[in-house]
């Protein structure tokens, strides 16, 4: 096997290092939340974003006002990328249905999927207003049944940002907050006098944001453990370097650290994009970010075969794979580690990200090894119920398990199946008891 590295990204143990402080802020921070509520949370907000509002739950004249400032032509493009991210979220929905089955005679085993009973969902602002982050996280919920949708956004200038207010509001929010950062997501975690607390929180957002979920995970579910954005693109000689460097470039513009990782078979297509990535930094509105994100973190990798790109791959486990080769297909029937999949030169990671319909908060740092992205079925939790109809089921299924539990030594569970095997079994089924 021959894997080149033409270009490489910071070292793993420079990475550690970043992360190590963000914890510690993170940590003090939702302490002084968890303890000061409200107080702390508007002293947080005064800090980092110059915000002190009256209340920071908007009303529905701030609503209002905030939707009229936003133009019919983006009101217009917000609702059919919600459409899109309600349609696909819909049919999601509709693949998971609640069973019930009889396994034996008279026992009935099923499974029901439950709304979570109130979601907090982070729609970030900081450079870019994420207008999109609203429909993946909002609209899905509402899609699964989802009873209280909590969101909050931070204020830009002073101010929630109207487009971002109209995704939420149109998406299906119940209460729509402007905080921002850690005392976002702490507020909706742990709860203050005026905030009550979430079961869920969901959404993107910074190193911060993202540490904070973490660390507040167990006493309210998450979404995923995300990290800063990664772009991966597998490509061959069927494309050219201009929609390679564009589709590198155009993640990279996310944020300072955000992986975009070249994996080819092609020497001359890797040397090219890497010069086209050059040219377009020069006149790249968003260069400033992208340039330290690409000189940072960016990657090159050069391998002999299609086997050698599936197994690099496969062990970076990118948050967006966009795949342009002659056999696409191939690396979708056999990748099994990925955020997304962006099959083909025709589509591209922008368009999850924002409008065609899949979800765009999917795992990365690796966590695609074992998980999928923000779906429907996140908001839903699946549990499963049994009963017997039956005095013969209870005697039979009881007699079983009262030998398996004493099989372990638990005999008050023995007992429990043999309280029922006397009543409804009678004295001819054989069953465990202490004595034995």
């Amino acid at each position: 096997m021959t894997i080149t590295y033409l270009k490489r990204g910071k070292s793993q143990s420079d990475i550690v290092a970043d992360e190590a402080e963000v914890r510690s802020v993170v940590e003090k921070t939702l302490s002084e939340i968890a303890s000061g509520g409200d107080a702390a949370v508007r002293a947080l907000s005064e800090k980092f974003d110059n915000h002190s509002p009256a209340s920071f739950r908007l009303t529905q004249s701030e609503i209002d006002a905030a939707i009229q400032q936003v133009s019919a032509r983006d009101m217009e493009d917000i609702r059919f990328a919600q459409e899109q991210i309600r349609k696909f979220a819909q049919a999601q929905r509709d693949s998971m249905r609640d069973i019930e089955i009889e396994t034996l005679p008279g026992i009935i085993l099923g499974h029901r999927h439950i709304p979570v009973q109130s979601v907090g969902c982070y729609v970030p602002g900081g450079h870019y207003p994420l207008v999109a982050a609203a429909h993946m996280s909002v609209v899905t919920a509402s899609v699964a049944g989802v009873p209280r949708i909590v969101a909050a956004h931070p204020p830009h200038k002073g101010r929630p940002t109207p487009a971002v207010i109209a995704a939420i509001h149109m998406g299906g929010a119940h209460e729509i907050y402007s905080l921002g950062g850690i005392q976002a997501v702490g507020a909706m975690a742990l709860g203050t006098e005026t905030i009550k607390p979430v079961d869920l929180l969901v959404g993107p957002g910074s190193a911060y944001v993202a540490e904070a979920k973490r660390q507040l995970f167990g006493r309210v579910g998450i979404d995923l453990f995300a990290g800063p954005t990664e772009t991966m693109v597998i490509a061959d000689e069927t494309v050219d370097a201009e929609i390679c460097a564009t589709d590198l470039l155009g993640q990279a513009e996310h944020g300072y650290n955000s992986p975009a990782v070249l994996v080819t078979n092609s020497r001359k297509l890797a040397e090219q994009t890497m010069a086209e990535i050059d040219r377009l930094l020069t006149i790249l509105p968003t260069s400033k970010t992208a340039s330290i994100s690409w000189r940072d973190f960016g990657e090159v990798i050069l391998c002999d075969t299609y086997e050698e790109m599936l197994s690099v791959s496969e062990d970076i486990a990118g948050e967006h794979v966009q795949v342009m080769t002659d056999r696409d297909d191939w690396f979708l029937d056999n990748m099994t580690a990925y955020g997304a999949l962006f099959l083909g030169p025709r589509t591209n990671v922008a368009n999850g990200d924002k409008v065609i319909g899949t979800n765009h908060t999917l795992p990365t740092k690796r966590a695609g090894r074992y998980t999928g992205g923000l779906w429907v079925g996140k908001y839903l939790k699946t549990h499963s119920y049994q009963k017997i109809l039956t005095d013969q089921a209870a005697a039979m299924i009881g007699a079983y398990c009262s030998r398996l539990s004493m099989l372990e030594g638990f005999v008050g569970h023995a007992e429990q199946a043999n309280v029922r095997v006397r009543r409804y079994g009678g004295r001819n089924v054989e069953y465990g008891t202490a004595a034995e």
